[in-house]
């Protein structure tokens, strides 16, 4: 239960920052509540994308050093 809560919590944090940050740039509530409400979805989305990267990393047995090396050649 308790992680429900704090994933929920989490999420409200969420939702309220790019509210608020979209309001910032913008200076219009209609666009920050838009931006608000579709941001998280491809937040989540990228999330996904970006586990599973590093779950295929982890199952080629590619060291974190080796991530580093590479990011930093690129």
């Amino acid at each position: 239960m308790h992680t429900a809560k704090k994933t929920f919590s989490y999420s409200m944090m969420h939702l309220v920052v790019a509210i608020t940050v979209a309001y910032a740039l913008t200076r219009d509530w209609r666009a920050a509540l838009a931006i608000g409400m579709i941001e998280p979805i491809f937040q989540t989305m990228a999330f996904v994308v970006h586990e599973r990267v590093w779950a295929r990393i982890a199952a080629k047995g590619i060291s974190s050093r080796d991530v580093r090396m590479a990011s930093v050649e690129a």
